[in-house]
């Protein structure tokens, strides 16, 4: 389905949330005990119960976002400021609010836990900027990271993602008035995305993180044999060979990396890996994993400007090397993830 214009979205969509929450909550105890009938015909410890609540709880959390962002918009002259130095450090600062509370929810209600178990010394605190490339799979995996940049790190990211991911209001409100780019993959040909990308790489201060994630969505079995196919049909025999050898990430496409990289020459790379939600991946998988009694295993390694290769063939093998480093780091600790 199309996405709608923005004028739609704002004037539908997001009084459509907080109107439906505040339906939901009048009317919850009624579902809650419909959900708790059902439950002793569904397998799992109460799982229509617990999937009820997650979604009270995030259309909650959503409305309640849309409603301080109201509020930044109208301290900010209805808007006239709203991007202003002061107004965007608020609209991080109220990010990372929010991803507290929802990772808090989550520890509680889907028993799901976040472990670092390595980040190299100069990742941790600003200084410079950073591109951050992260493996895409599992569900919610990039909250997790925007989670650990803003709240952890104390970073100010600018992200590319899908531009699906307008249909959720708060998404759509916070990073449309924050550095970012939602972009529709395959819907514009030639150099435009990673054009778009090269903006928004430019211009990165201290305390800025570019994320961006290569592989250009979750990892599926399917998806990774498309992937190496595609790199067939443009002729690189070389780089479909190691695709194949990568059993846990997808081939990375380069596009990104290479536009961000000339953007921002100062800025250091930080690569991260992840495994623990990665078998999750259909609804199905979803649902048949809640509770998710989970842990997340994360591991960040930082590389320094002056390590980062210069030519574009370099900085391509020099991706592809990582992502195969990556895939071996997911080999040895996706076992120690239940």
């Amino acid at each position: 389905m199309p996405l709608p214009p923005r004028w739609l979205r704002r004037l539908l969509l997001a009084p459509g949330v907080v109107l439906l929450a505040i339906l939901l909550v009048t009317t919850v105890p009624l579902w809650a005990l419909l959900a708790l009938l059902v439950s002793p015909f569904v397998p799992g410890r109460l799982r229509p119960l617990r999937l009820l609540w997650i979604g009270v709880f995030y259309l909650l959390w959503d409305a309640a976002a849309l409603l301080c962002l109201f509020g930044l918009w109208v301290g900010a002259g209805f808007g006239w400021r709203v991007r202003s130095p002061a107004f965007q450090r608020a609209h991080y600062l109220l990010a990372g609010w929010f991803l507290r509370v929802l990772f808090w929810q989550a520890r509680w209600t889907l028993r799901l836990s976040i472990e670092v178990v390595g980040t190299d010394p100069d990742t941790a605190m600003p200084g410079r900027p950073e591109l951050v490339l992260c493996r895409h799979a599992g569900p919610g995996d990039s909250f997790i990271l925007i989670h650990s940049l803003v709240n952890w790190f104390r970073r100010e990211p600018r992200i590319v993602l899908k531009d699906s991911l307008q249909w959720d209001p708060a998404i759509d409100v916070l990073l449309n008035r924050l550095p970012s780019r939602f972009i529709a993959p395959g819907r514009d040909g030639g150099g435009s995305l990673t054009e778009q990308v090269g903006h928004l790489a430019a211009g990165l201060d201290d305390d800025d993180a570019f994320v961006i994630f290569p592989e250009g969505g979750n990892f599926t079995p399917r998806r990774r044999v498309r992937a190496i196919a595609r790199l067939r049909d443009r002729g690189h025999e070389r780089m479909a060979l190691k695709a194949e050898a990568m059993r846990h990430v997808l081939a990375p496409q380069p596009g990104g990396m290479l536009a961000a990289l000339d953007a921002a020459p100062d800025a250091g790379v930080i690569f991260v890996a992840h495994t623990g939600l990665d078998r999750m991946l259909t609804v199905a998988d979803v649902w048949r994993e809640l509770p998710m009694d989970k842990r997340l295993v994360m591991r960040f390694w930082s590389v320094p400007p002056e390590e980062v290769p210069t030519g574009r063939q370099q900085r391509i093998d020099w991706l592809f090397d990582w992502w195969s480093r990556i895939d071996s780091w997911i080999e040895e600790n996706r076992e120690s993830a239940p």
